[in-house]
């Protein structure tokens, strides 16, 4: 059970109801963990706008739930996991790629480097070094790319803090965490 109240859009303010709507109307459902940051109008906004403006850039949709799903699984958080790995599916991706990308690997050289990039920023907490910024670079990655690639870190490690920490009930498929 949830640690803070999930929002019913039905019966909110109108600044919640707006974005639960929007929410609702990109999934065709309204997930927990954003019923769960509507307690904040405000971190729902800004929650909102980062996931638009992360789809809007230049990786790719499924480079973003890869990364997703290894952060997930890093920080143990078990509603990321499931979500993600539902929207990597969706995205195109194989099973066999989402539990891939769940231990940070992947068979795609460029995605590979990706999420161990994206793992060594939460692990060390971006205590990183000139080399793994150029062994992006080596895989493909422009300095856009990157920044985008950490800005995904960024956000992710805000979800899996809500979801982790407030304890929202998994409203997708579950996943095993490896």
């Amino acid at each position: 059970m949830s640690r803070i109240p999930l929002i019913d859009a039905t019966h909110t303010t109108a600044d919640r109801q707006t974005l639960l709507g929007q929410v609702h109307a990109a999934f065709g459902a309204t997930p927990a963990m954003f019923r769960a940051v509507a307690n904040s109008p405000a971190a729902l906004q800004s929650m909102w706008a980062s996931f638009g403006a992360l789809a809007g850039g230049r990786l790719s949709p499924l480079l973003g739930e890869q990364i997703a799903v290894a952060i997930a699984n890093r920080n143990a958080c078990e509603y990321c996991l499931a979500a993600h790995t539902a929207l990597g599916r969706k995205a195109g991706a194989s099973s066999e790629q989402m539990a891939a990308a769940q231990i940070g690997q992947s068979s795609d050289p460029a995605t590979a480097a990706a999420l161990v990039f994206a793992l060594k920023v939460v692990e060390q907490r971006a205590q990183i070094a000139d080399g793994d910024v150029q062994g992006l670079r080596a895989a493909g990655f422009d300095d856009e790319q990157i920044v985008e690639i950490l800005a995904h870190v960024a956000l992710n490690l805000f979800t899996n803090y809500v979801n982790v920490a407030f304890d929202v009930p998994v409203d997708f498929p579950k996943v095993a965490l490896r």
